[in-house]
């Protein structure tokens, strides 16, 4: 969300950045948010004149109704003034309405006008324009047919999409033996490896109030993606960023506990709206999964170094799985509302023979949330700042399986588990088929 006053101050560049991010439907907004701002404006500046005749008024009053007790002629004049005090009573309830219904007018204009993004982002409609930056591993294709993910699975008997479906619906998935063991070995281990980094391991709550997502996300955003709990101001939570991010909600921290460094393990729930094709199936486009998360919050200055160590941190994490992997830099279409830039590290698929898998989406939001959620930084000048907040994916299985479970196939149809996992795994170096 931007700062009214930046926007007042700088409406071309507003309405550049909305065509930028192919939101022409939205550029009257910016105009229809600046009158009502100046009307708002005025309705202020009436209220305040006339908060401030009235207590000038009330002494008049006062003064009079005591100099009528000597002289009656003054009571006429004490009820002309008692009368304006009434009329500007009334004026000033009508205009503190007034203001509260243009505030909330105001508010949810700038709701959904995007967020400014940063210089360096490439300009394009959607995901196909998404620039592809660096690629790390090399990427193989064995000599042999890889079946689709669940089929491996199937085969070490680590699935049951049935049941599933019988029990939750489409979208949900039992996993079992040495696949349910490996799922929770890449949480583990991602936990470990945030924690060498120097990030403070959270749990943080699954289910949020409607205002922290309403400080977290965009409406789009909230609307596809969140289930709310009926009857309750509960959501659940798609990302453990929602709460780990919301936990500062209203907060004036000190500059000196500046950065804010935490890794969050946590369920994820998502509607996951829409038609997806025939490689979603499976354990790829699902309703529940579990993730591993870092979030920095920080000094602004500071934000874009955050950026490229926290997304670097994924790259790392993915090759010590021994998984090749690329960094794909988000254009500004894809972009939603509150991003300022954004990447997506994506996994190789030996069966497809391509970059198939998104397995973790790092985001620089500026100062962003830090505004919707009221969240400030005491500056060692006393002076309060909005700080910058970051987050990033570290793993969130099972859809991760998918790479690894490809990458890691042999011909005979065994699994081998990188090293970094066989701690994890109870010294398993290799998951052998039943079938």
């Amino acid at each position: 969300m931007l700062d009214i006053k930046f926007i007042r101050e700088n409406p071309d560049a507003v309405k550049e950045n909305i065509k930028k991010k192919f939101q022409e439907a939205k550029l009257p907004l910016v105009d229809q948010l600046l009158e009502l701002d100046k009307e708002n404006r005025a309705a202020i500046t009436e209220a305040s004149e006339l908060r401030s005749q009235r207590n000038s008024l009330s002494k008049q009053v006062g003064m009079l109704m005591g100099q009528a007790k000597k002289d009656p002629s003054k009571l006429e004049e004490a009820e002309a003034v008692k009368a304006q005090v009434k009329a500007n009573a009334e004026r000033l309830a009508a205009l503190e309405s007034k203001e509260t219904g243009l505030e909330a007018e105001i508010h949810k204009i700038l709701l959904v006008i995007p967020n400014i993004i940063d210089p360096s982002v490439p300009i394009g409609p959607d995901d196909s324009a998404n620039v592809e930056r660096e690629r790390f591993g090399e990427p193989l294709v064995p000599d042999f047919e890889i079946p689709y993910h669940t089929e491996i699975m199937e085969r070490l008997d680590g699935i049951d999409m049935d049941a599933a479906g019988r029990v939750a619906g489409n979208g949900f998935y039992y996993l079992l033996g040495d696949v349910a063991r490996l799922h929770e070995a890449a949480l583990a281990y991602a936990r470990d490896f945030m924690i060498s980094k120097g990030f403070t391991y959270c749990i943080p709550p699954f289910m949020i109030h409607g205002n922290v997502v309403e400080g977290v996300m965009s409406q789009t955003d909230m609307d596809a993606m969140m289930y709310k709990i009926e009857g309750e101001d509960l959501y659940l939570i798609g990302t453990s960023e929602h709460s780990m991010v919301g936990r500062f909600i209203d907060q004036i921290l000190p500059e000196s506990s500046l950065p804010q460094t935490l890794t969050s393990y946590s369920p994820c729930f998502r509607k996951e709206k829409g038609a997806h094709g025939i490689e979603e199936r499976g354990v790829f486009r699902i309703h529940q999964f579990e993730k591993q998360e870092m979030i920095v919050v920080c000094k602004p200055e500071e934000s874009m170094d955050w950026y490229e160590k926290m997304w670097r941190w994924s790259v790392e994490y993915f090759r010590n799985l021994e998984i090749p992997v690329r960094q794909l830099e988000c254009c500004s279409g894809d972009l939603a509302d509150l991003k300022v830039k954004s990447c997506d590290v994506e996994a190789w698929s030996p069966r497809q023979k391509k970059y198939a898998f998104e397995v973790g989406s790092c985001t620089n939001m500026g100062d962003a949330q830090a505004r919707r959620l009221k969240l400030r930084v005491k500056g060692e000048d006393g002076k309060n700042y909005l700080p910058h907040t970051l987050n990033n994916t570290v793993v969130a299985p099972p859809r991760m399986l998918i790479p690894l479970l490809e990458n890691h196939l042999q011909a005979d149809g065994s699994v081998t588990v990188p090293p970094v996992l066989w701690p994890y795994m109870g010294g398993t170096e290799v998951l052998t088929p039943k079938h």
